[in-house]
């Protein structure tokens, strides 16, 4: 039995200009991909953006800044604050530059949703079924 694990938070996305604007992200943990984490975007219905997440380099983040890539990510405390700053870098635009986002999330909310994902898989027990995948590759060729 496949066991799912589901956030919705309201966070703050950075935009040229106007400052930060409330967004949903829809955070989900599947213990089918025991891993990742997918956060879905929203803002007025509409999906702004999907990434997936590691798992872990999402708890480190919320200690120190983590990843050199696509996704980028740092503790920010303000006083009692304390937010995780998210940072995406997307698709090559015609311009030759990429799009980029910034979004924070409040740190609290992150860890205790990640303290659910650690009850369904505790870290280090993540587990993928290699044969059967090998064997479903295999049997395509």
């Amino acid at each position: 039995m496949t066991a799912f694990v589901h956030k919705t938070l309201v966070v703050q996305l950075r935009s040229e200009g106007t400052g930060r604007c409330p967004v949903l992200a829809h955070l989900t943990y599947d213990d089918a991909d025991p891993f990742a984490v997918t956060a879905v975007f929203c803002h007025d219905g509409r999906v702004l953006a999907c990434w997936r997440l590691d798992r872990e380099m999402l708890g480190e983040g919320l200690a120190r800044p983590v990843g050199i890539g696509d996704v980028r990510l740092r503790p920010i405390e303000t006083g009692a604050w304390h937010e995780l700053r998210m940072e995406f870098l997307g698709d090559f635009r015609p311009d030759g530059g990429r799009h980029h986002a910034v979004v924070f999330a409040w740190a609290p909310a992150v860890a205790a949703f990640l303290r659910e994902t650690h009850r369904v898989v505790p870290p280090g027990r993540e587990r993928v079924p290699v044969d059967a995948l090998l064997a479903e590759i295999l049997a395509a060729g």
